[in-house]
C-alpha cells in the first residue's frame, strides 16, 4: 500500500474511532444524569477540536510512521501509551483544584477514566482492522518489497524457506547475492543468484530493492561491513539474523513476528516525538535569528559590502539528506572568486583567502547565520552533521568505509563534531570528524541537542570559532 494511501486511511480511521468516542462519552454522561450540550452543530464541532487534539498527539507520538510487517499488538501498547499521556494532560488542563481537592472522585471526572477506556478500545479496533486489511493484501502478494538475501550458503537457503511460510512478512525475495568476490551460477526453488557483493549497490538500484537480508557466516565480519558500506546512501533497509548480533552490537534492534527474528541495522534511535520537538525548536530557533536579530545581519551586510568586492551572501551547492543537493547560504568571508585558481579545497587554520571582516565573523559564527533560511526550507537542522560540497563527498566515500551514512539524517548548522574536532583540513580530520557524527547518529536525542547547543553558544560568546 502506498505511504500516502495508507496515512489518508490512517487519519479516516481515526477520525471516524475519535469523533465516535466523543458521542460515546456525551451519551454515557447524560445517562448518569451529568451536564451534556444538546445542540448537535456544538457537539461536531466540539468532537472536531477533540480530534484535532488527538491528532497532534498522535503525530508526536509516531502513530503515522509507516507500518510495515510490524506486531499489531506493539502498535495497541503505543496507542495505549499516547491516550494515557493524552487522557492524564486533559485531566490537568480541565482540573478545578477548589473542587477537585473537596471531591476528587465526583462523577465528572470519572468520566475521564472512562473516555480513556473508550477511546482504547475504539482507536485499537479501527487499527487493528486496517491492518489485517492489509495483512491480506501482503499475504496476496499486494504492496511486498523487493528482498535481497546477501549469501549462498545453507543459511540463506534457510532463510529463504522461512520467509516463504510467511507471506504477511512482506518480503518479495527476488534473488541471492553471493559473498564471494566474483560472480557465480546458481539457483534455489526458482530463484537465481543475481550477481555478487562487489555488485549489491547496482543491484539494489536495477532491481529497486527495498530490503536486504544479511545472512553470513559469524566468521564473515568484514564482508559485513563490506556490504553496509555498498549501501549507504541508497534508500535500502538492512537486517541480519540473530547470530551475527555481536558484530553490530549497540546499533541494533530486533524485529520480530510470527517468532521470526530479524535485526535491523543501524535503526534510528530518536523517537517520532522527538523528531517533531526537534523540528518546532529548529523553526523557532531560525525565526529568532532571522528577525529578532535583523539589526546584527544589517550592520554584517553593510561590513561585508564596504570592506571587500564581492556579493554579501556566499552560495555553495552541499549534499543534504539521502543525498540531495541543495543551496547553502552563509555570510561572505572570502575574498570574491577565492578558489578561482586553487579550485576546491578545505579552508585552514590561517586562510589567507579570508577577510579581515570574514576573520571576525567566523570566530563568533555569525557566517553560519543565513543558514537559516535553509532550515526554514526544510534542507538542514540547527543540530546534525555539517554538509560537504559534492566534489569532496565523491572523493570522500572511496576513501572512507561508512561515509555516505552521515546523509540518513539532515545536516546541521553546528554538531557533535564541531564541538569537539576541528576544520577539515586531512583525511585524518575527516576521519575523526564521521567518528563524531556516527556516535552522534547513534544516540540523537533532545537532550543531546540541547548540549551541542549550549556548548556552540559557548563557543560563540569565547570567540572560539574558526
Amino acid at each position: 500500500m502506498p505511504k500516502v494511501i495508507e496515512r489518508i486511511m490512517l487519519l479516516f480511521s481515526d477520525f471516524i474511532t475519535v469523533v465516535a468516542s466523543f458521542f460515546i462519552l456525551i451519551t454515557l454522561r447524560k445517562s448518569v444524569g451529568l451536564t451534556v450540550f444538546s445542540d448537535l452543530t456544538l457537539n461536531l464541532a466540539l468532537s472536531l477540536f477533540t480530534f484535532g487534539y488527538w491528532f497532534v498527539l498522535f503525530i508526536f507520538f509516531g502513530l503515522y510512521r509507516s507500518w510495515y510487517a510490524q506486531s499489531r499488538l506493539d502498535e495497541i501498547v503505543a496507542i495505549l501509551k499516547t491516550v494515557t499521556i493524552g487522557s492524564l494532560l486533559w485531566f490537568i488542563l480541565t482540573a478545578d483544584i477548589e473542587q477537585d481537592i473537596e471531591n476528587p472522585l465526583r462523577s465528572g471526572r470519572l468520566t475521564v477514566f472512562s473516555y480513556w477506556v473508550i477511546l482504547v478500545i475504539m482507536l485499537s479496533a479501527g487499527r487493528m482492522a486496517l491492518r489485517t486489511f492489509q495483512r491480506k493484501l501482503l499475504e496476496a502478494g499486494i504492496g511486498v518489497r523487493n528482498t535481497l538475501i546477501l549469501g549462498w550458503n545453507k543459511i540463506a537457503q534457510s532463510l529463504f524457506d522461512e520467509i516463504k511460510k510467511f507471506p504477511a512478512l512482506g518480503y518479495r525475495v527476488i534473488g541471492f547475492v553471493s559473498e564471494g568476490s566474483a560472480p557465480c551460477d546458481g539457483e534455489y526453488n526458482a530463484t537465481p543468484v543475481l550477481g555478487s557483493i562487489k555488485q549489491l549497490s547496482q543491484l539494489v538500484k536495477r532491481h529497486r530493492v527495498e530490503e536486504i537480508i544479511i545472512a553470513l557466516p559469524g566468521a564473515s565480519r568484514k564482508k559485513v561491513v563490506n556490504a553496509i558500506t555498498r549501501c549507504d546512501g541508497l534508500p535500502v533497509n538492512l537486517k541480519i539474523v540473530p547470530d551475527l548480533y555481536d558484530i553490530v552490537l549497540g546499533q541494533a534492534r530486533t524485529n520480530q513476528l510470527y517468532g521470526f527474528p530479524l535485526i535491523e541495522i543501524m535503526p534510528e534511535m530518536m523517537p517520532a516525538w522527538e523528531k517533531k520537538v526537534k523540528r518546532v525548536i529548529d523553526l523557532a530557533f531560525s525565526i529568532g535569528i532571522i528577525f529578532g536579530l535583523l539589526p546584527l545581519w544589517i550592520i554584517v551586510a553593510l561590513a561585508i559590502k564596504l570592506t571587500s568586492r564581492g556579493p554579501v551572501f556566499f552560495r555553495q551547492k552541499r549534499v543534504g539528506k539521502d543525498g540531495k543537493i541543495f543551496t547553502i547560504y552563509k555570510f561572505r568571508s572570502m575574498y570574491r572568486d577565492a578558489e578561482k585558481r586553487t579550485g576546491p579545497v578545505w579552508a585552514e587554520k590561517k586562510d589567507p583567502r579570508i577577510t579581515p571582516v570574514g576573520k571576525l565573523i567566523r570566530k563568533l559564527r555569525i557566517d553560519e547565520f543565513p543558514q537559516f533560511i535553509n532550515i526554514l526550507n526544510g534542507d538542514m537542522s540547527l543540530v546534525g552533521p555539517r554538509p560537504e560540497r559534492p566534489y569532496f563527498v565523491k572523493k570522500l566515500k572511496h576513501h572512507i568505509p561508512l561515509y555516505a551514512r552521515r546523509f540518513k539524517i539532515k545536516p546541521g548548522i553546528t554538531g557533535w563534531a564541531q564541538i569537539k574536532g576541528e576544520y577539515d583540513t586531512t583525511i585524518e580530520n575527516v576521519n575523526k570528524k564521521l567518528e563524531y557524527d556516527l556516535f552522534y547518529q547513534e544516540n540523537m536525542s533532545l537532550r543531546m541537542d540541547l548540549k551541542i547547543i549550549f556548548n556552540t553558544i559557548l563557543t560563540m560568546i569565547r570567540g572560539k570559532g574558526q
